[in-house]
Formats: structure tokens, C-alpha cells, sequence
């Protein structure tokens, strides 16, 4: 809607960079005041809060120019331009797991503890990064007659502007708030390590995967025709989850 919050002179401030930035930030203050409460050191979680955030980003961006790769070889200089949005969360997480696993490794800490202790910070930063998306217009629905429907008029956003679309960006924002409250709720009557992340994991691939379907931006790369990468992607994700939630219960139970 607003894809730029103000200008200085020369410098612009984007919205959806200071959405992101608040999440970021907003999600790492919930995950050290966890780790306080779990007698871990406050700074480890910050450390490893940075080295997310830096493998997200890169992961994400990459995942979203090999997908688009045909104009970001006409464009080479665009792949720079990550206040535009394009980021994809898969290839964020693809890269920022084994980072983080190193860094735990490498540090004594407990893995899956670690995990659990960052799962809701993950949901609570994705719901402010979905509204980045929604105020640059990037990841916009398909054009849609429903009363909700959105119609972006700013000629500075990423979306098609003058019709209604799907405001995809907001169902995934509200659905990743509705995952957020699941699992600070399962965090309570946490039953095994690794529980609150492997069900976000599981909740995420299901928000994702739907989303999808209403999703109307071209800058998405598709397995089959009826099929997106992201989709694709939600469905393994989503089954190793589940695979690893019943080992996990199987192990506890025997």
C-alpha cells in the first residue's frame, strides 16, 4: 500500500525494510527473554539471533533469483534490490538451519532446545515481514470479487495496481500469528525437544502451501503447471515434520 514510509533528501526509508528490521528485532527480544528463563546466556542467543538473520536473507534472495533467473540475467543489478521484497522463506531456511546448527554445535548448546526456543520468534517476525510485503506489493493475490478484496493504487508498489486482488499477504500474516499463539500455548505442556519446532515446521508447510493458491505475482517458479516451487517445497518439508514428530513421540513413548 505504502511502499515508501518517507523520504530524507536522497535517502529513502522503506516500509517493508522497517517491517522486516521490527520483526527481527521483535522476534529475538521473545527468543532471549525465553533463553533468560532457561539458564541460557542471553548472548548466545543474540549471536546466533545475527547469523539467522544474515543466512536468512541470503537464502532467501537467492532461492528468489534462481527462480527468476531469466530476468535477473537481463537485470543483474536488481538482485540487489531487497527493499522490493523477493525474498523467499524456504531459501532462507534452507541456508540459516545448517548455519545455526554449526554455531550451536560449535558452542555446546543444546540443539533442539535452541529450536524450540526460536520457532514462535520465527512465527511473531514473519507475521511484521508479511505486512513488509503488503506495503511494497510484493507476493500479491489473484485478482478476487470478494468484500475483502484489496486494490493497490500506489504506482511506486510491486502489485498490480487498479484491481482487486487477494490480499495473500495478510493471510499469511494472520495465519502465521495463529501459529505463533499455538505454539507459545504447546510450549506449556511441551512434551519432547524439538516439539515446538517441528510443529511450527508442520503448521508453516500447511499456511504456506494454501496461500499459494491464491497468490497472483508472476515472480513464482512452478514444478508442474497446477504446482509452485513453494508448494513443492511446503509438501517435504511438511512430511518430514510429521515423520520426525512421530519418531520423536515413538522414542518418548518407549
Amino acid at each position: 500500500m505504502h511502499p515508501v514510509l518517507f523520504r530524507i533528501g536522497p535517502l529513502t526509508i522503506h516500509t517493508y525494510g522497517v517491517f522486516v528490521a521490527s520483526g527481527f528485532l521483535l522476534g529475538l527480544a521473545l527468543a532471549v527473554r525465553q533463553a533468560n528463563r532457561e539458564g541460557i546466556p542471553p548472548e548466545r542467543i543474540v549471536d546466533i539471533g545475527f547469523y539467522l538473520l544474515l543466512s536468512a536473507i541470503i537464502g532467501s534472495r537467492l532461492l528468489f533469483i534462481v527462480i527468476n533467473a531469466g530476468y535477473y540475467l537481463r537485470h543483474p543489478l536488481d538482485v540487489f534490490k531487497i527493499w522490493e521484497g523477493g525474498l523467499v522463506f524456504y531459501g532462507g531456511l534452507v541456508l540459516a538451519v545448517p548455519v545455526a546448527v554449526l554455531y550451536i554445535r560449535r558452542n555446546n548448546l543444546d540443539l533442539w532446545k535452541i529450536s524450540d526456543i526460536f520457532a514462535p520468534s520465527v512465527a511473531i517476525g514473519h507475521v511484521l515481514g508479511r505486512l513488509g510485503c503488503f506495503s511494497a506489493g510484493c507476493c500479491y493475490g489473484r485478482p478476487s470479487s470478494l468484500p475483502w478484496a484489496v486494490t493497490f493504487t500506489d504506482p511506486g508498489c510491486l502489485a498490480k495496481t487498479g484491481v482487486p486482488l487477494h490480499p495473500t499477504q495478510l493471510y499469511e500474516a494472520a495465519g502465521e500469528f495463529l501459529n505463533f499463539l499455538i505454539l507459545i500455548a504447546l510450549r506449556r505442556r511441551q512434551s519432547f525437544k524439538g516439539q515446538l519446532f517441528w510443529t511450527y515446521i508442520v503448521l508453516y508447510s500447511i499456511l504456506r502451501f494454501t496461500v499459494e493458491i491464491f497468490r497472483g505475482d508472476e515472480a513464482r517458479g512452478y514444478i508442474f503447471s497446477w504446482l509452485s516451487v513453494s508448494q513443492g517445497i511446503s509438501i517435504v518439508t511438511g512430511l518430514v515434520a510429521v515423520t520426525a514428530i512421530i519418531l520423536k513421540l515413538r522414542r518418548k513413548t518407549a
